[in-house]
């Protein structure tokens, strides 16, 4: 993985001596909490119901061992014991005092993370995909890209005041697991059939109060002029972007108000002025990148392992695990394992607890090389393990907490934490989880479902993702009270989708019951072993909508 250079620690060091005393300033009360608002921002600190929140940076989803054991002890030291693992692929603690921020931020710095422009209208955390690197499917590891954008628009004076936050992913792979489409730019790289590669860039995608997905402006983008096209776009948005209502400021609405083709022009008129410029790509600056990279030293191993094929055989509850939880890798006998953050009623969706975070790291270093990785949907992945390690491995998992075998199942809830913390959630989502989690705990009935992604937003801003959720959910404000609205037929991938609304809100009480009865009808109505977006993109939303508004006593 990458390590920092000289200059990367100087600007994070920095930065850690510039804020430590304003700080002081805001403790001191030289500067009020209106002065004090745009620099805390531009740290990754926000004020919260009950504390400030500080949110790390996890560029590309990737960590070492020691970078997790360093959360650990922030979450130890600085907080309640946790932290919380989120769509961006941060980390956020939400129970900070301001006076130990500094502090935190230097215990950062000493392995090489920070938590710069992880808010603020700027360019947010470059993300991918959790399986860079090692997935079977994959073109090329994108990871050198993504980090050669980090560094290009980390502290760029010309982007850290833009009309609204910024938010880039990348995919390398015939199957998006990054959600691609739904960012403000999105890359997807590939190699043509001489093996020059190219990108397809995406722009104006984004959530929130007005979901739209992504659109292609560009197709066959050599990849030297990625940095100069991505340039384009920033500063045409940052020229015309909206700054009077910040509603209607991120670039999605500039998008849409000008028009595909009208936008793309203003683009291709700016990049002309830029492309063979300074930000043109050399290969000796991808290779210089590229080598943080290399692969690790993986031994030579055959396709076939007895000692997993075995303990598959024989332990059903391992199979099961390993049907949903281990992931093909390119290397043969080797696999990707992803621990789940989603154990049921017992923790919120994505809170991982300081010990969790220690146990993981040591599993990495035993099992793997010293790597985890991040996932958008806020699970942990460990990307380099022996086939036949992955019993033993198993029964560690188990063992604490994070080796429930439901990733992709109804159970494996994506969901912000909001109402419980942030100031800006109309309803709470964790409680909501919590319950639906406690209401779908059947093993055997979850598989037998199959396939079935359920994510939860507090508010309009869409953190948990809502939109792209086969069912979603949102936290409304009706007269004062926390009501629930539900959309179905939500995607992500290559073949992404916004999901449809079914009807009004519900209560909390009633949020349950309502998918029980979402997946009633699926149950019915799918054909086979059809999965549940399948069965809606084929039926429509109505034999769903019926089932859930049908009243007492009317025939089904």
């Amino acid at each position: 993985m990458y390590h920092y250079d000289e200059y990367d620690h100087a600007l994070v060091r920095e930065r850690v001596a510039q804020f430590r005393d304003q700080v002081q300033r805001r403790l001191s009360g030289e500067l009020s909490e209106e002065e004090f608002l745009p620099l805390r921002l531009q740290n990754g600190l926000y004020m919260q119901k009950h504390a400030y929140m500080l949110r790390v940076a996890i560029p590309y989803g990737t960590l070492s061992a020691r970078q997790l054991r360093t959360l650990a002890t922030i979450a130890r030291d600085h907080d309640r014991d946790y932290g919380h693992f989120t769509t961006r692929q941060n980390i956020q603690f939400n129970w900070i005092e301001l006076e130990q921020v500094p502090d935190i931020l230097e215990r950062l710095a000493e392995v090489e993370m920070h938590a710069i422009q992880t808010s603020g209208n700027c360019v947010r955390n470059i993300t991918t995909e959790a399986f860079a690197g090692v997935a079977a499917d994959e073109w090329l590891d994108p990871r050198p890209l993504a980090e050669i954008l980090r560094q290009w628009s980390t502290v760029n004076p010309e982007f850290l005041f833009l009309p609204r936050k910024f938010k880039i992913a990348l995919c390398a792979a015939e199957q998006d697991r990054a959600a691609v489409p739904m960012h403000d730019v999105g890359l997807y790289l590939y190699r043509d059939a001489a093996g020059e590669l190219l990108a397809r860039v995406l722009v104006g995608g984004g959530l929130g109060r007005t979901p739209i997905l992504g659109q292609v402006i560009r197709d066959g983008l050599p990849w030297r002029h990625l940095l100069s096209y991505v340039e384009a776009i920033l500063r045409v948005y940052n020229r015309h972007g909206r700054r009077d209502n910040k509603y209607k400021a991120r670039i999605k609405i500039l998008v849409k108000a000008l028009g595909i083709d009208a936008f793309a022009r203003e683009v291709e008129a700016e990049w002309q002025h830029i492309k063979d410029g300074p930000a043109e790509l050399t290969a000796a600056e991808y290779q210089r990148v590229a080598a943080a990279f290399a692969p690790p030293a993986y031994a030579a191993l055959s396709h076939a392992d007895l000692d997993f094929g075995t303990a598959v055989a024989a332990d059903a509850a391992f199979a099961r695990w390993v049907s949903r939880n281990v992931q093909p890798h390119r290397v043969p006998g080797y696999a990707s394992v992803v621990l789940s953050t989603k154990p049921g009623a017992s923790l919120p969706p994505g809170d991982v607890t300081a010990g969790q975070m220690d146990a993981v790291a040591e599993l990495a270093e035993r099992y793997g090389f010293g790597e985890v990785r991040v996932a958008h949907e806020q699970n942990l992945v460990l990307p380099d393990v022996r086939k036949a390690d992955l019993y033993a491995l198993w029964q560690r998992a188990v063992s604490i907490g994070l080796g429930s075998a439901n990733i992709g199942l109804l159970s494996d809830v994506i969901a912000c934490p909001v109402g419980d913390y942030c100031s800006l959630a109309n309803a709470k989502s964790i409680p909501i989880a919590q319950a639906i989690q406690q209401r779908f705990e059947d093993a055997e009935t979850l598989h037998a479902l199959g396939d079935i992604s359920l994510n939860i937003s507090g508010c309009m801003n869409a953190c948990g993702h809502h939109h792209i959720g086969n069912i979603g959910i949102l936290g409304v404000d009706k007269n004062g009270s926390e009501w629930y609205q539900v959309t179905i037929g939500g995607a992500q991938g290559k073949a992404s989708a916004l999901g449809k609304v079914i009807g009004p809100s519900f209560s909390a009480a009633e949020v349950p019951d309502v998918i029980e009865r979402l997946v009633e009808t699926f149950d019915e109505q799918r054909e086979g072993d059809e999965r549940f977006i399948d069965t809606v993109q084929r039926v429509g939303i109505e034999p769903f909508k019926a089932r859930v508004y049908r009243k007492a006593g009317e025939p089904a």
